[in-house]
């Protein structure tokens, strides 16, 4: 017969994962590798699940706060990438007046 912990005063139950941990971290790596937009969803699922863990802190695992962490940081430079590539399509868009003109004064 197996001693029942539960009635003990010192018993702490295994802490469950916040919700959507990994999901939070595959997307700010997509975010990253393949489709920019995907960071803005990983970014407000990551303070979603950082405001639950700061809820109920006791509730929650370290490591799963860990792998939401990441994945909210890989969000962050997918969206940064997103921002650097707009700015310089928009540089690049901007430019091209300038060499236009240029081009026709040598004619």
């Amino acid at each position: 017969m197996e001693p029942n912990y539960q009635n003990q005063p010192n018993y702490n139950p295994a802490k469950e994962p916040l919700p959507n941990a990994t999901t939070i971290l595959v997307l700010g790596i997509l975010s990253i590798v393949l489709c920019q937009p995907l960071g803005i969803a990983a970014l407000i699922m990551g303070n979603n699940s950082i405001r639950a863990f700061n809820a109920e802190p006791q509730r929650y695992s370290e490591a799963s706060l860990s792998t939401v962490k990441a994945g909210r940081i890989c969000g962050i430079i997918g969206i940064a990438i997103m921002v650097l590539f707009f700015v310089l399509m928009l540089a690049g868009i901007s430019i091209i007046p300038f060499f236009d003109r240029y081009e026709n004064f040598n004619d």
